[in-house]
């Protein structure tokens, strides 16, 4: 399987980029091919330009600034994204890269009824979501509503493809995590990527 590995955290020595080298280890171990995509290394810019909000109807809708991008989700069958849930949410790079990147035509198309629409990225077989949270468990589930599980599963990954894996792992409660606690997360993320066929 080719997968689309996407990290979105601004520092190389953090916690996040130990998950994404455990997993990149783990899934070519198995015999996946790997494409990290290092949001804050390659420089994406979150920003939605005046002209792609203005063209989002347009058919087609001009994915040119993001075409190499693009490319590359059309070229997965799955996708990972690891990242830090910061106030309850995706960093700002993440969700500049589903604005931006996740457009019509892309991961979706508009119904010409109207209203709703209708998935694209049917050839996307497992969405996975590695992540951490600075809050407890309890905070996140039962207070919050655990709002990037929800987002993920019932908005982008619903939305977008049909019939696809979704799984989320989080480290909570990260900023008082020890180092047997987080080697603990780590194992978990290997066994997780490497039981993926």
């Amino acid at each position: 399987m080719r997968i689309l590995l996407v990290l979105a955290h601004p520092l190389e020595d953090s916690f996040a980029a130990a998950v994404a080298r455990t997993a990149c280890e783990a899934l070519e171990a198995s015999g996946h091919v790997v494409d990290l995509l290092d949001l804050y290394a390659e420089n994406f810019d979150p920003r939605l330009s005046k002209a792609e909000r203005g063209g989002y109807f347009d058919i087609p809708y001009d994915t040119s600034a993001v075409a190499d991008i693009v490319a590359r989700l059309k070229a997965a069958d799955g996708l990972i994204l690891v990242f830090p849930q910061w106030w309850f949410n995706f960093p700002a790079i993440l969700k500049g890269f589903f604005d931006r990147v996740f457009a019509p035509g892309v991961a979706f198309s508009h119904d010409a009824a109207g209203g709703r629409i209708v998935p694209q990225l049917t050839h996307i077989r497992l969405l996975y979501a590695l992540t951490t949270t600075g809050s407890p468990w309890w905070l996140v589930r039962l207070y919050m509503g655990d709002p990037v599980r929800r987002l993920l599963k019932r908005g982008i990954a619903a939305f977008c493809s049909k019939r696809l894996n979704f799984r989320m792992l989080s480290l909570h409660d990260m900023d008082r995590a020890t180092d047997a606690k987080r080697r603990a997360h780590l194992d978990r993320v290997r066994k997780l990527l490497s039981a993926i066929s």
